[in-house]
């Protein structure tokens, strides 16, 4: 069953460095929280920050493309997660046609949160998700072990200090994050 979610927060995993991308099914309270890339955090990031450059960037590129082909961004379906990898496929409809395009949930995202395309995950994936955030609270003696930090472009960054957080991440950490 797939269930609709949206984008709750990005954080960093400070045991790794790691930007994390936490979605939270509409209506309710299980998250979903994937690791991603820098390059991809950012992206999210300043779509979020309601940031707009005079080139287009790469998401902004094949939002571009997809449009310019006639086609459009129906949905994105994060479909399952195997050796530690979540894998996404991009809804697209185009002359009556559907396409099912695979990619990685974090480029998805990116490229939905563009469009204003929904974004769903397998309810699997919540269910397993939140069984996890059990344990570690469990672990931990009942209390969170404060691994995220969340950014919140909106409560603490302008544009100018978000981009300059961003440059600072170092992406030799992000190299370093094994599940």
């Amino acid at each position: 069953m797939l269930v609709e979610v949206r984008v709750q927060s990005l954080a960093l995993d400070r045991t790794t460095n790691t930007p994390v991308v936490i979605l939270q099914e509409v209506g309710g309270d299980r998250v979903l929280p994937i690791w991603i890339g820098p390059g991809e955090a950012s992206a999210i990031a300043m779509q979020l920050a309601e940031m707009e450059f005079s080139r287009p960037l790469t998401h902004d590129l094949l939002c571009s493309v997809l449009k310019s082909l006639g086609g459009t961004l129906q949905k994105v379906i994060i479909t399952r997660v195997q050796k530690s990898t979540y894998y996404a496929e991009l809804i697209v409809r185009r002359n009556g046609d559907v396409y099912s395009l695979d990619a990685r949930p974090s480029d998805s995202i990116a490229v939905a949160l563009r469009v204003d395309a929904l974004i769903f995950a397998d309810d699997t994936l919540l269910e397993a998700a939140s069984i996890e955030i059990a344990d570690e609270e469990i672990a931990s003696t009942g209390e969170s072990q404060q691994r995220l930090e969340v950014i919140d472009p909106d409560a603490s960054m302008d544009a100018e200090e978000l981009k300059e957080y961003l440059r600072g991440l170092d992406p030799e950490d992000f190299g370093r994050f094994t599940p």
